[in-house]
This record gives C-alpha cells, sequence and structure tokens, in this order.
C-alpha cells in the first residue's frame, strides 16, 4: 500500500485527478481516542503516514497530532508544518498523494514536501489587507484598504507580494501549472478571467473554501488562489532529479538537507564521511527521538 497522507481537516482533500490517485485521510480526529485508533489502523494498512498542518494551525490540533505519535511510540509518523496557506496545503497533500503511487520510500516523499512547496505559488484577492499578518504589508498598503472597493492581489509563496488589482501584476510562475480557486464571501471572476490567462495556467478549477483560510488571511472577503504542478510525470521528474541521502539517525532515505520523519538534519560532508557511530556518538541531543513530541 501507498504511503497514507494526512490533513487536519475534511475541506483540505482535493478530489483526485485520476483513479490512481489515493484518498487523502483526516487526522487528528474529533478525539484523542479515536485519533490514536485511526492512526494505529493507517500504520498498519500503510506503513508510514505523512501528516500535514500549517504552521498556524491551532495549538490543539498540532499537540494531538505530535501527543498520538508519542503515544503510539511509532517512528513511522512524519508530522510537516508548513508556511503555506491552506489551499496551497490542499495542493501539496495532492501532490504527495499523486506521487505516493510511484517508486519513492516514505522517507523521499516526506522530505519532497519541502521541495515542492517552493513550486507552489499561493495567494488571495482581498478586499482588505488591515488584518493580514502572515504577509509584510506597507503602511500605504494599510491605508488604501479603507479606500471603497479597493482589492489587493496577494502572493504568500514562494515569495510574499502586495499589489493593487488594476494597477499592478502578481508575478506568476515561469512554468506549467493548474489554478485552484476558492470564494468566500466576495465572490469574484478576477482570478479566473485575469490571473489566469496572466499566468498562462495550463487548467483552472474551483473547490471549496477552507474554513481556515479567513483566519489565515485576516478576512472572510476573499478568494484565495494556488498554481502547482499537476503532472504526475513532471512531479516525478522533479524529487527523483534530486540527490538522495541515507538519514544518519533513522536510517530513511531523504533529499534536502532534513529528514522529514525524525527532523535530524543532514550532517556536514565530512561529518557524512565518518562511520554511523561515529556519527551517532557526536550527537549531543536528538533532533527528535522517537516517539518524543
Amino acid at each position: 500500500m501507498p504511503t497514507a497522507i494526512a490533513v487536519t481537516s475534511p475541506d483540505l482533500v482535493l478530489p483526485p485527478h485520476d483513479r490512481q490517485t489515493p484518498p487523502a485521510v483526516v487526522q487528528p480526529l474529533d478525539t484523542l481516542e479515536d485519533s490514536l485508533t485511526g492512526m494505529h489502523a493507517l500504520i498498519e494498512q500503510h506503513g508510514y503516514v505523512i501528516a500535514l498542518y500549517p504552521s498556524s494551525a491551532e495549538g490543539a490540533v498540532t499537540q494531538r497530532l505530535r501527543t498520538v505519535r508519542s503515544v503510539l511510540e511509532s517512528d513511522r509518523i512524519a508530522l510537516l508544518g508548513l508556511d503555506l496557506p491552506p489551499l496551497g496545503i490542499a495542493l501539496l497533500a495532492q501532490q504527495l498523494r499523486q506521487l505516493s503511487v510511484c517508486d519513492f520510500s516514505p522517507g523521499v516523499l516526506a522530505s519532497a514536501a519541502r521541495l515542492l512547496a517552493h513550486y507552489i505559488y499561493a495567494g488571495a484577492l482581498l478586499g482588505s489587507v488591515a488584518k493580514l499578518d502572515r504577509v509584510p504589508v506597507t503602511l500605504s498598503s494599510h491605508a488604501k484598504s479603507w479606500v471603497p472597493g479597493a482589492q489587493f492581489a496577494v502572493l504568500a509563496n514562494p515569495r510574499p507580494e502586495i499589489v493593487r488589482v488594476g494597477q499592478q501584476e502578481l508575478s506568476g510562475p515561469e512554468f506549467g501549472t493548474r489554478l485552484l480557486s476558492a470564494a468566500g464571501q466576495a465572490p469574484s471572476d478576477w482570478v479566473t478571467e485575469t490571473l489566469a490567462p496572466a499566468w498562462r495556467v495550463q487548467g483552472a478549477a474551483t473547490v471549496p473554501l477552507p474554513a481556515e483560510s479567513a483566519r489565515w488571511w485576516g478576512t472572510s472577503r476573499l478568494v484565495e488562489f494556488a498554481a502547482g504542478l499537476y503532472d504526475v510525470s513532471v512531479l516525478y521528474q522533479l524529487v527523483s532529479s534530486v540527490r538522495r541521502e541515507q538519514c544518519h539517525w533513522c536510517g530513511l532515505e531523504l533529499i534536502g538537507d532534513r529528514c522529514g520523519f525524525c527532523a535530524a538534519p543532514l550532517p556536514p560532508p565530512s561529518a557524512q564521511e565518518l562511520p554511523a557511530t561515529v556519527v551517532r556518538a557526536s550527537s549531543s541531543v536528538r533532533a527528535l527521538p522517537r516517539g518524543a513530541t
């Protein structure tokens, strides 16, 4: 069975592109007991679980995830907090679901989340930036947000940017993407009729707005959007092109500079040349002990 991909709420589960894409699961559940039972079943069925959650998630959500991993004493659960808006998290989870049926090991799949996040363009069309605190807002933008009818196009990832709609264009990807949009209390055609052609997207779809979006963006007057790679062959090529290493602590494969499961950083080249026993002995603190929070 493919590695299970988990998200923190049902509204972060996007429809699959095809029949081969496995569904995402929701963790944690309403109670600790249900969360423990559900996570144990996932490990038994899939072997490994990769749980994505926004770094802005409420403390109760993240605490329960850590408690579940600690109680189960499992090193097969990866908890990945990401600085992405809700729709960006949903898109990343969909990409990992697509890749989970490929021949990537769980360690590579978990560490690929950080790589893929760099290629997600996540933002929103806002009627006000007065309460936006997750993207730097200038004093001028704050003042303009009080002008009746003002709209702002805000990019949170891969780099923050705010422009006034009708006066400037929002920087977009230089590669083929599929665009997702989700409208709140202020629906608008700007994303589909203006942004999509400007970004030359290769497809667009409308999805329900995640419940967390209004809190993340500081207003319910928004249209959230996220654009990213969608072709599984392109996603596969991107991840497979990165050099693979072995985690010196838990032994799983990884790409990048940090293990997705135990969070241990990749040692510097000089340390990697030493025997594994020497490297472990030289580490005074484990990055994330198995089963610990």
